[in-house]
C-alpha cells in the first residue's frame, strides 16, 4: 500500500487537471451525448497515464538536479522513496498498456498519444535545455490535449474540428503558464537556479516578463477573435463573446498570482488552491454551456 501511494505521488495525479483541455472539442463542438462524454473522459484518463509515464521518466533523469530545488527535492524519486528501477518499470507498463488499448479502439487518438510521448521524450532527454524551445514544447503539449478530444470523437464517428483561433488561444495560454514557471524557478532559486536547470542561465527576468506579457495578450486576443469569428457564429453560437470577461479575468488573475503572490511554479497547484480562479473557471464553463444550449441556430 505504501509503494502504491508513493507511485501515485510520483505519477502526479494532481497534474491531470491539465487534461481538462481534452474536453474542449466536446464543449465547443456541442456534442451532448453521454457516449461522447464517456469517450472523452476515457481519452483524458489515457492522456493522464501517458503524461504520468513522462513524469516518471523525467524525474528519474532529473533526480540529481531536483535535489537542488526547495520543493522538487521532496518528490519520491529525488528523495529516494521510489527507486529508479520501479519508476521506469511503471512507466513502461503505463505507456505500453495505454497505447495498446488506444491503437485497438481509437487509432487517431493513439496517434496523438504517440506524438505527445515522442515529443516529451525528446524534451526529457535534451530539448528541455534549449532556451525558449523548452516552453514552446510544453505549450504544444496542451494543444495536443485539445486535439486528443477531437481525435477520440472522430474515432467514434463524430466529424468535428477545432477552430484555428481556439488552438492559437490554447497555445499562448499554455505558453504563459510555461514561461511563468521558468520565471518562478529563476526568482525563487536564486544562485541555485542554473544548477537545477541548465537553460535557466540563458533566461532573465526582464526577458521572461516580456514573453509572459505577449503570451497573456495573445491568449486573450485569440479567444476574443474566436468568439466573434463568422465560423463560430455559424456553427457554435453568435453570443459566445459574452464569455470573454471570464477569460480576461482568468489570465489577469494568474498574472496577479505570478507577480503579486510570487507563485506560478506549479500551475496545477495554483488551479487547485486559488479559490477565485476556480470559481472563475466554473462560471466560464457554466456560461459557455448556457450560451451553447440556448443558441437558436444550434
Amino acid at each position: 500500500m505504501k509503494l502504491l501511494k508513493t507511485l501515485l505521488e510520483a505519477m502526479r495525479i494532481k497534474a491531470w487537471t491539465k487534461n481538462f483541455f481534452v474536453f474542449a472539442a466536446l464543449l465547443f463542438g456541442k456534442i451532448w451525448s453521454l457516449r461522447a462524454l464517456e469517450e472523452t473522459t476515457l481519452a483524458a484518463l489515457g492522456f493522464g497515464l501517458i503524461a504520468s509515464t513522462i513524469y516518471l521518466i523525467n524525474d528519474s533523469v532529473d533526480r540529481e538536479k531536483d535535489r537542488l530545488h526547495p520543493e522538487k527535492r521532496n518528490r519520491p524519486i529525488a528523495s529516494g522513496r521510489l527507486s529508479i528501477r520501479k519508476a521506469i518499470l511503471t512507466a513502461v507498463i503505463l505507456a505500453t498498456a495505454t497505447l495498446a488499448a488506444a491503437w485497438t479502439v481509437a487509432p487517431w487518438l493513439a496517434l496523438v498519444y504517440s506524438v505527445y510521448l515522442v515529443k516529451q521524450l525528446a524534451y526529457s532527454f535534451g530539448l528541455k535545455n534549449v532556451v525558449i524551445l523548452d516552453c514552446i514544447l510544453i505549450a504544444l503539449g496542451f494543444v495536443l490535449r485539445a486535439l486528443a478530444g477531437v481525435a477520440v470523437l472522430y474515432d467514434s464517428g463524430e466529424l468535428i474540428t477545432l477552430s484555428p483561433w481556439l488552438v492559437i488561444c490554447t497555445f499562448f495560454l499554455a505558453s504563459l503558464l510555461a514561461f511563468a514557471k521558468r520565471r518562478h524557478e529563476l526568482v525563487s532559486m536564486g544562485d541555485n537556479a542554473k544548477g537545477h536547470r541548465q537553460n535557466l542561465k540563458d533566461y532573465s527576468v526582464p526577458l521572461l516578463d516580456q514573453v509572459i506579457g505577449i503570451s497573456a495578450s495573445a491568449s486573450i486576443i485569440g479567444y476574443a477573435i474566436y468568439t466573434v469569428s463568422d465560423r463560430t457564429a455559424d456553427f457554435v453560437s453568435p453570443y459566445l463573446w459574452v464569455t470573454i470577461p471570464f477569460v480576461a479575468y482568468g489570465v489577469f488573475r494568474y498574472l496577479f498570482i505570478v507577480y503579486s503572490m510570487g507563485l506560478g511554479g506549479s500551475p496545477d497547484k495554483v488551479l487547485l488552491k486559488d479559490t477565485p480562479l476556480k470559481v472563475n473557471i466554473l462560471l466560464w464553463v457554466a456560461t459557455v454551456a448556457a450560451v451553447l444550449s440556448t443558441n437558436p441556430s444550434g
